[in-house]
């Protein structure tokens, strides 16, 4: 039972000295969370399991060549690796969506005739870059949230644990940088929709 509750810094130490099976249960361990992640911004199983794969070929390739410094903050490590891997899809396939967490994200939202599909990409492209230019402005502490949050995925109990603040101080920190970026976006009267 003792395994279970092996830090992951720890299983990396184990993997990197040889113990393949500690690879493993970091793997088992996060599975879901980063296939979770990599599966809500592509919505395409088959590409979602490629990025997947691919996200652990370069975790591989990182620990084996020892370049892996990342101390203890192994998931948020690995998501960031899932997130770039996401991203450069998109690159490759010329069309960059809003990673905008959404309740009402449908299929249609990405089916559209190819005329429409450029016109509204240059101009989700200039909601994206006006979008990160905003966050740029932001205190460090709320934009370091905003960015953990709205772009890693990650909840804020983890948030507060890699920042070494309680969960009430990340969610006040996000609250905070909601309502400056509303407040940006109203001065200058930003439309943030296309």
């Amino acid at each position: 039972m003792a395994i279970i509750t092996t830090p992951d810094a720890v299983l990396v130490k184990s993997y990197v000295s040889g113990d393949e099976n500690a690879l493993s249960l970091l793997i088992e361990r996060h599975q879901s969370k980063i296939y979770g992640f990599i599966y809500s911004k592509i919505s395409d199983r088959d590409v979602s399991d490629d990025i997947f794969q691919d996200t652990f070929i370069k975790v591989i390739k990182t620990l084996k060549s020892n370049s892996y410094n990342e101390e203890g903050k192994f998931l948020p490590w690995v998501m960031r690796i899932a997130h770039n891997l996401v991203v450069d899809h998109y690159r490759r396939n010329k069309k960059m969506p809003m990673f905008r967490e959404t309740e009402d994200f449908s299929i249609f939202s990405i089916m559209t005739d190819n005329s429409q599909t450029i016109e509204n990409q240059l101009i989700t492209n200039q909601v994206e870059s006006d979008l990160k230019r905003l966050i740029e402005e932001l205190p460090d502490d709320q934009k370091q949230v905003l960015v953990m949050r709205m772009y890693q995925d990650l909840s804020f109990k983890e948030i507060a644990d890699l920042t070494g603040v309680s969960i009430n101080t990340a969610l006040g920190r996000m609250r905070y940088a909601l309502m400056n970026l509303r407040k940006v976006i109203e001065k200058n009267n930003i439309i943030l929709t296309n």
